[in-house]
């Protein structure tokens, strides 16, 4: 609307203020103009000094002015706008962090909006993990406010009903013939004859106690989970990575799967699946590429391959993915097919590939980094180059996660890979396997 920015000053009255813009990628453009063309002129410095007001038609220097603008992605912000801004981009909470705050603030701010007293309900630190690890998935904490504003409605009803129920046990002792026995069984509860001691007992220790909130109780409060974290898989085969994804709300395990099969009549070389996006079917189709090119570095014989075409899934196959990050873990997976060895089942690892093997750095470290952590991950594979993002990485996950820096695909085949194995390894595993079939064969007959 025009007006709006010198109508702000005059209500801040001042020649200075801060003024901030928020969401700004939603502006949209329609009938009565495009808004990010006046803000054009009004955040360049160069030119908001004489910045002409529509609504008075005299100029006015907004050079003195502090613009904050927020977004949650620059995408939609168009490039001429996005120049004349200094982008600060900064990272979603870790657990960790929502837990804190979810103690520290959220909780007391919606036990006193629903009229708890601090001792009726208590949130237990893993009951939180789980609201947020289960019930929401999001970068702030919006949601994990909503779903605590939820437990405590629910721990209000019923504290409100266990009142209500005591209320009437006393009354129901009052109006009982002999009216001193009916006096002392309202001060002494649970001294009281009859069938009003109890109703009052429960009641009491209702009202006066604590609800615990635990993550047992949680689906009785919230539901069942809506969301479920990726978990570190026993990787029984070869042809099976553990590659880590960036999100929004946060970051992922991403399992890459590679199998082969005889070529197609075109003789096709490659199969993509996982609803991939243009990126990510580049750095596969490079991976492939290398690994073919270096056979012999990478440890195993380049006609392996011969004749064959091989198939790449990255599953859960409804959800879109894209970007160069999991090159290495593709690498990874499909030099594990080619050379019979298993991935270690303890390590991720992220990287963009080239076609000369060289491993590029990416981003969304930190919140990688977090998730492998979750995952019970104990080595994670970076890029050389993201070496100085690890000080975004919180202390305590440096200490439990061994970080292994790399700069070439061979490095990463080196340590993702399990040791080859032997013959007398060979042997070992079918005895177990056949020692399982056994006894599985005799709990059957003994059922």
């Amino acid at each position: 609307m025009p007006g709006r920015i010198v109508q702000a000053i005059r209500r801040a009255a001042a020649r200075d203020p801060v003024i901030m813009l928020d969401e700004i990628d939603k502006v949209g453009a329609d009938w009565r103009g495009d808004p990010t063309a006046a803000l054009l002129e009004v955040l360049d410095p160069a030119q908001n000094h004489s910045f002409t007001d529509t609504y008075l038609g005299v100029p006015f220097d907004l050079s003195q002015v502090m613009f904050i603008a927020t977004a949650n992605t620059l995408d939609t912000i168009p490039a001429p706008l996005r120049d004349r801004m200094e982008v600060l981009p900064l990272a979603g909470y870790t657990e960790e962090e929502k837990v804190r705050i979810a103690q520290q603030y959220l909780i007391t701010r919606q036990r006193a909006a629903h009229g708890l007293a601090e001792h009726e309900v208590a949130f237990a630190p893993d009951a939180v993990r789980q609201i947020i690890r289960g019930y929401t998935r999001e970068a702030g904490v919006r949601d994990l406010e909503r779903q605590l504003a939820t437990v405590c409605r629910k721990v209000a009803r019923q504290v409100a009903e266990a009142t209500e129920h005591a209320g009437t046990a006393e009354h129901a002792q009052d109006v009982e013939p002999g009216g001193a026995a009916g006096a002392e069984g309202a001060s002494s509860p649970s001294t009281a004859p009859g069938s009003g001691a109890p109703a009052a007992t429960v009641g009491t220790a209702a009202t006066a106690g604590t609800v615990e909130v635990t993550p047992e109780r949680l689906e009785t409060y919230l539901g069942k989970p809506r969301f479920f974290e990726e978990v570190a898989e026993r990787i029984d085969r070869p042809g099976v990575a553990t590659g880590l994804a960036w999100t929004p709300t946060g970051g992922e395990l991403l399992f890459v799967e590679a199998a082969a099969l005889p070529a197609g009549a075109q003789g096709q070389r490659l199969l993509l699946t996982g609803m991939l996006g243009d990126v990510m079917r580049e750095s596969a189709q490079a991976a492939l590429t290398y690994a073919l090119s270096d056979a012999e570095r990478l440890g195993y014989d380049p006609q392996v391959f011969a004749g064959k075409a091989v198939h790449v899934h990255v599953p859960a196959g409804a959800i879109p993915k894209d970007g160069p990050s999991a090159g290495v873990a593709m690498l990874t997976a499909i030099v594990s097919l080619a050379t019979h060895r298993p991935v270690r089942s303890d390590v991720a690892m992220t990287g963009e590939i080239t076609l000369r093997g060289k491993v590029l750095p990416v981003g969304g470290i930190k919140e990688k980094v977090l998730a492998a952590h979750r995952a019970g991950i104990k080595t994670v594979i970076l890029p050389r180059r993201n070496e100085r993002d690890l000080d975004d990485v919180p202390e305590e996950l440096r200490r439990e996660v061994e970080f292994v820096l790399v700069s070439a695909g061979d490095e990463v085949i080196a340590r993702a890979l399990r040791e080859p194995e032997t013959a007398l390894d060979v042997l070992l595993g079918e005895a177990a396997e056949a020692v399982e079939a056994v006894e599985a064969a005799g709990a059957g007959e003994a059922g």
